[in-house]
């Protein structure tokens, strides 16, 4: 082992795979990015680590963002997994809420990830209270075991109604499980999730089964592939909490996973904000497939209880709130039947990928309309998979297939499809801001990705955006949010009674214990950490009323008690509806715990440019561009040479090799004292 040490940062997208590499030694970063590997994105991870790394007995922490349990909820490529539950109770992950995928929709289906026959009842009633009405039988259970294990099943979750409130039937059904079945893959519903609410109890649970051996293995290989390069740090995986967990963690509870990869985007985009001074930005991750959408507000990213991964596929745990469309810079341009032009949500990912990669797709791409537009250099294409992309290829398929049959030109066809796209993409920041009362004006975007930067300025000028801040490297900025990540574990438990008749002090003890426990988990990593925080909250509403609100709470070496937490209601309700329900019992529904361990914080001047150069002395060429309808002569720069400072007024391109970002007529950008871009209206066009 030499005396070099990094932390590395990798986050694995459909279309490619991002390495962040910060040498603590040196005090240096490094990144690149190359081609994800379809079938087994392990080995394009070790591949990209290997183009930085020269020996991995160096790397003394791995953090990784990771879409393989996104990926197989979306494309239904999960394992056949079993349900053993209550008499009666087979059908709840399919009933779901009787929602239906369009509202007003004459027709719309739902297939639940685990087929009827595959699940399996034995009697056993607990009631509302706890009162254990049926004890269950361990042998009844170990036959449905042994049929579900029969029929090919790779895992079992077992889900009992009732279970949030006395565990003992589902334990003792749980330990019979586990006492024949040939694998670990086993789920308790309530070690999952132990709240109130059948359906989103068994479907978070289901899931996190349905995960677990296709994660397992996936994690399995890729540290093989790790140990057989040298590696002997720690691993870690992103949480769609935004914080990390182990690897063997991940295991156990893979449905954490979801959203790995664009929560760690909001992440680093949070850190990378505050330290230039923006306390509110709205994150917009585009990549190949997606546009993700995040509102970071006052400096903190804001917490979904639950979120749904597709119609149905419900998972109740703490995720950082993203809104995804499909937007991405592969996704299809064509007219429908009625000759209508549409963007997405199909995509091309990254094989074939764009017509203009050259590997078989024939039908125009966002990435096409961008090149065709001279917004990408073709003799610079990102990710290293080609060497020249293929221009005349993406005009000739946009004149086919949009211009001619509209009676555009190729460049107005082009931009048709910039447009719609952009306004798609404007249409989830509005639902991020607008439509939850805030005022754009006073947020910055924050574009990362491979495309996400190409369309700032649109966005800017559809939204009414203060500002745009485009990191140093927007191409990797999901795996620098690996890297800045703090650990973190959240835990819930079921209350359920009203606030008169709850016991505050006990259930202050009850919160610390948690609390206690879960500091074990942290410990078990073997990651240093700064501090360890405690985040205490209660799930409150009115005696009638179906949604709560969050009650964050102080638990202090004085206890909790029943004054503190109704003034705490208070607060927190006022702060959501603007008013107060005089007369009407208050409910505590669930407590809430989160331990995060802080890691050491990123001093973002790391990516402070060093002997930066004037503007001019970084301009390379001059191109033309094609926008709002008129062709610009736009200059060219290696943006990674720009000086603190510098100053570029649009259009121009500025390159680098993980983006190319697009400066707009009107705009203009500044190097910040980080290395970031910060993109305004110029003040005589305000």
């Amino acid at each position: 082992m030499s005396d070099k040490a990094y932390i590395v940062g990798v986050d694995v997208g459909g279309t490619f795979t991002d390495v962040f590499v910060l040498d603590e030694t040196a005090g240096a970063v490094i990144t690149t990015k190359v081609p994800s590997t379809r079938g087994d994105q392990s080995r394009g991870f070790v591949q990209g680590i290997a183009e930085i790394v020269a020996d991995f007995a160096d790397i003394r922490t791995l953090v990784h963002g990771t879409t393989v349990g996104t990926n197989a909820l979306l494309e239904r490529k999960g394992a056949r997994t079993g349900i053993i539950t209550t008499e009666g109770f087979r059908d709840v992950i399919e009933m779901r809420r009787r929602d239906r995928p369009t509202t007003w929709g004459l027709k719309g289906g739902f297939t639940p990830v685990v087929e009827r026959g595959d699940r399996l009842e034995v009697a056993e009633r607990v009631l509302a209270d706890g009162t254990v009405l049926t004890p269950v039988d361990a042998d009844a259970v170990r036959a449905r075991a042994g049929v579900l294990a029969a029929a090919g099943c790779e895992a079992v979750c077992v889900f009992f109604i009732n279970g949030y409130a006395n565990d003992d039937n589902e334990r003792r059904a749980v330990e019979a499980v586990r006492s024949v079945w040939p694998n670990a893959f086993v789920t308790a519903a309530t070690e999952i999730l132990p709240e109130i609410r059948e359906f989103e109890r068994a479907s978070t649970a289901t899931l996190n089964a349905y995960l677990q051996p296709v994660v397992s293995s996936y994690l399995e290989r890729l540290q093989q592939g790790l140990d057989g390069r040298g590696f002997a740090g720690e691993l870690l995986i992103v949480q769609s909490n935004g914080g990390v967990m182990s690897a063997e963690t991940a295991r156990r509870y893979p449905v954490r996973t979801a959203l790995s990869g664009p929560a760690a985007g909001v992440i680093a985009a949070t850190a990378i904000a505050r330290a230039a001074g923006f306390a509110n930005i709205i994150t917009c991750d585009m990549g190949g497939t997606s546009f993700d959408v995040s509102l970071v507000a006052d400096g903190q990213a804001a917490l979904a209880a639950q979120t749904a991964i597709d119609f149905g596929l419900v998972v109740r745990t703490p995720m950082i709130e993203i809104t995804t469309i499909g937007a991405g810079g592969g996704s299809i341009a064509g007219l429908d039947k009625s000759g209508l032009l549409q963007v997405g949500p199909e995509s091309a990912g990254s094989d074939p990928g764009p017509v203009c990669y050259g590997l078989g797709n024939n039908r125009p791409t966002v990435t096409d309309a961008n090149l065709v537009l001279g917004r990408i250099n073709p003799d610079r294409p990102i990710g290293g998979k080609l060497e020249r992309l293929d221009i005349e290829a993406a005009r000739a398929a946009i004149e086919a297939r949009i211009a001619q049959p509209l009676g555009l030109s190729v460049e107005d066809a082009a931009e048709a499809v910039l447009r719609l796209a952009n306004a798609k993409m404007a249409g989830a920041i509005r639902l991020v801001s607008i439509e939850k009362g805030h005022d754009p004006a006073e947020f910055a975007a924050m574009p990362f990705g491979g495309g996400g930067a190409l369309h700032t300025g649109a966005l800017i000028k559809e939204v009414g955006l203060g500002s745009a801040l485009v990191p140093r490297f927007p191409g990797v900025t999901s795996a620098l949010g690996c890297v800045v990540a703090d650990m973190r574990h959240d835990r819930v438990q079921t209350v359920n009674r009203l606030l008169d008749d709850v016991d505050a002090e006990a259930l202050g003890r009850a919160m610390l214990a948690v609390a206690e426990e879960t500091e074990t988990v942290l410990a078990r990593a073997g990651v240093a950490f700064e501090r360890v925080d405690r985040v205490f909250e209660l799930d409150m509403l009115y005696l009638g009323q179906t949604h709560s609100v969050a009650v964050p709470i102080a638990i202090g070496p004085g206890g909790l008690d029943a004054e503190t937490v109704a003034g705490a209601f208070d607060d927190a309700y006022r702060e959501a509806f603007g008013r107060l329900l005089d007369g009407i019992p208050k409910r505590i529904m669930n407590h809430r715990v989160a331990v995060i361990g802080r890691r050491p914080a990123l001093d973002m001047k790391v990516f402070a440019p060093v002997d930066g150069r004037p503007a001019e002395a970084c301009r390379t060429a001059t191109r033309q561009v094609y926008a709002d309808g008129a062709h610009h002569e736009a200059g060219v720069y290696e943006r990674l040479g720009l000086a603190v400072g510098a100053v570029i007024e649009g259009p121009a391109l500025l390159e680098q090799p993980d983006t190319t970002i697009f400066v707009d007529p009107g705009l203009v950008a500044a190097v910040d004292r980080f290395g970031n871009l910060v993109i305004t209206p110029k003040r005589d066009e305000k």
